[in-house]
């Protein structure tokens, strides 16, 4: 048996594979295949109306704001938030905590003026910067909730004075949030959503049509709520399968649920990191990422060994970032924490074998 702790693209349950491997054959009867039919056709636009409820539904997304699945990742966003969001000769504010927040204010500049908040570029990243201020004239905030390279994570949200916009990519879904105190959230699809090919974008109405750039059609925001998540051909078969997904997090009993069964992985996997004398986590303890959790030897030495044991128990995925070494175990929410014990056992074995 495998145990997938890999970043991403992740683990999905296997009921999930089951159904969409049903859908790829036969998709609701009609004879012909999910990756075949008409975006257009009646039994796919209530699989998007489905899906985009769903997100409203698990989330609690207040009125004013529109679901929408999109293409291009997270990377694209991080243009598509300035373009749409930040007039030239404004400021945007942003937190810089890791890659993927650096590269998103790298795009920001294109389009206008960028002002770094805070950063923990300084300690290369193994924390969550405080006690920072987000200026009044700002146009909006930017931060990324989860770090998955670097093992940090947002456990409590700015009060900001201006909108803020969120990359939520590894971790939307594996908590609860008030979707009402951000103006607009984004996230790949490949963690916690389904698989890689759509991106959820959730945006407060009011926030939009503000900028007086001419915005390409499939860039701007606008555009695709007016075409319903449709302007174009979407990724039909990432939908499907996020609508699968998104399913069974309903069945498991939503986001409170799942929220604790993180919770319970996280804390067994750190509770071993700190009691075994060979490993040490490499993030300040109380930014410590439910999702993605980062750890090295205190031996590095060792680390080949290790890897290749617990590759021989299944665990795949758990080979760290070259940014950081060592080892990261992303723990999604389709991760069991039947896994994470197998990875325990891993490391508590080798301990006694050195």
């Amino acid at each position: 048996m495998k145990h997938n702790f890999g970043a991403g693209p992740c683990i999905l349950p296997q009921e999930v594979f089951k159904q969409a491997s049903q859908g790829v054959l036969n998709f609701n009867d009609t004879g012909l295949s999910i990756l075949e039919i008409s975006h257009r056709a009646p039994e796919f636009i209530a699989v998007m109306d489905e899906a985009i409820s769903l997100v409203k539904e698990l989330l609690n997304v207040p009125t004013g704001y529109s679901v929408l699945f999109l293409q291009g990742g997270a990377s694209l966003q991080f243009a598509m938030v300035a373009m749409n969001l930040l007039e030239e000769g404004q400021t945007a504010a942003y937190l810089e905590t890791g890659m993927w927040a650096k590269k998103a204010l790298a795009e920001a500049k294109i389009f206008g003026n960028v002002n770094v908040v805070a950063s923990s570029k300084d300690a290369n990243f193994n924390y969550i910067p405080k006690n920072y201020s987000i200026p009044k004239d700002s146009a909006y905030f930017h931060c990324t909730s989860n770090n998955t390279i670097f093992g940090t994570q947002l456990h409590n949200f700015p009060a900001s004075p201006v909108p803020v916009a969120c990359d939520m990519s590894s971790d939307i879904f594996s908590r609860s949030i008030n979707v009402a105190d951000f103006g607009l959230i984004y996230a790949g699809a490949q963690k916690n959503i389904g698989p890689a090919g759509a991106t959820l974008v959730i945006v407060k109405d009011e926030i939009l049509g503000k900028v007086t750039r001419q915005i390409p059609s499939m860039l701007n925001y606008k555009t695709q709520i007016e075409g319903e998540s449709m302007y174009n051909t979407p990724p039909v078969f990432s939908v499907f399968v996020s609508l699968l997904n998104l399913r069974w997090l309903k069945s498991k009993g939503g986001i409170a649920v799942i929220e604790q069964e993180n919770e319970a992985k996280a804390k067994a996997l750190y509770t071993e990191i700190d009691r075994n004398p060979l490993f040490k986590g490499t993030t300040t303890v109380e930014d410590r990422s439910n999702m993605s959790v980062c750890f090295v030897m205190e031996n590095p030495d060792h680390e080949k060994a290790f890897l290749k044991l617990a590759e021989d128990k299944g665990c795949v995925g758990i080979k760290g970032h070259r940014s950081v070494g060592g080892f990261r175990a992303s723990l999604y929410n389709a991760l069991p924490i039947t896994s994470v014990h197998v990875l325990i056992e891993a490391m508590q074995e080798f301990q006694e074998k050195n």
